[in-house]
Parts: C-alpha cells; structure tokens; sequence
C-alpha cells in the first residue's frame, strides 16, 4: 500500500478504500448481468433499478462520509507540537504520524501524479501535494472545506 492509502487509513476511510485508491485501475467492466444481485449487495454496487433490470440513473455509489477535519482537529489538540494540517504537508502528515520525509513526500507526489516540473522544487512540490491530498480526500469522502481546496 502506498502513503495515500496509509493516509486513508489514519483517517479512517477503512482499508478497502485505502486499497481501492492505490490500486491499478481496472480493465474494462464485465458485462450486465456477470455478477449476481448478491455479489454486487455484498459489495455495495446495487444501483436502483428502472424497467427491465436497467439502473434507473448513474448516481455514484453510496459513499460514506469521513470527518477528516474533526480527527485531524483532535489530533493537532493531543498534538504538543503546534502543527498546521491545513497549509502544510509535512505538518499533516506529522501529524497522522507518517513519515514526512522528502523522499516519502516524493513517492507520494509520484503516487498521485505530480508534474514532473514540480518534482524539482520541493516548495512548489509541497504546495501541489498538499493540495492534491486534500483533493483526494475529499473525492474519497471526506469533508474538506472548499477554501483548503482552492
């Protein structure tokens, strides 16, 4: 598992979307109908259904929601040092008590696709990863406030 999906865990999005966020994409979908009612239960894909079997609309999945900013807040109380998640990543990933290296922070940029020119330039690197762990978070659920992702 690469260091986003260690930061899902800490967070407590659970390991399956932990896994799910760094793993290969998957090849082409299996054909309607491959897999059981049960199996897709099992696994929460049931999509409402229309006539004749067809999904009555392409509403995402239901996803639960992860306070991401009440644990970290709890966290950076517990915390002695004065560590701020919200502009820094170093800090946030202190924080969750991963490690915040420059090379860790590197195979993370690599992990969710940095620039390659930003790859050079650890400040603007810090400033784009950060960012980019925000954004992640919240497409995977997470409650980010829209002026940390901007």
């Amino acid at each position: 598992m690469g260091l986003f999906g260690k930061i899902l865990e800490k967070l407590g999005f659970g390991p399956d979307v932990a896994k799910a966020a760094t793993a290969p994409k998957p090849g082409p979908a299996p054909k309607a109908g491959a897999t059981s009612k049960p199996a897709q239960a099992a696994r929460g894909h049931l999509q409402p259904q229309g006539k004749a079997g067809a999904p009555a609309s392409k509403a995402p999945a239901y996803m639960p929601v992860v306070d991401v900013v009440a644990k970290l807040e709890g966290l950076a109380a517990k915390n002695a040092q004065k560590l701020n998640w919200k502009t820094s990543i170093v800090d946030l990933l202190k924080l969750l008590d991963l490690d915040s290296s420059s090379e860790a922070r590197k195979e993370l940029a690599i992990e969710l696709h940095a620039p390659a020119a930003s790859l050079g330039d650890s400040a603007a690197l810090n400033t784009w990863l950060h960012k980019a762990v925000l954004r992640q978070l919240a497409q995977n659920g997470g409650n980010i406030p829209k002026e940390l992702l901007d």
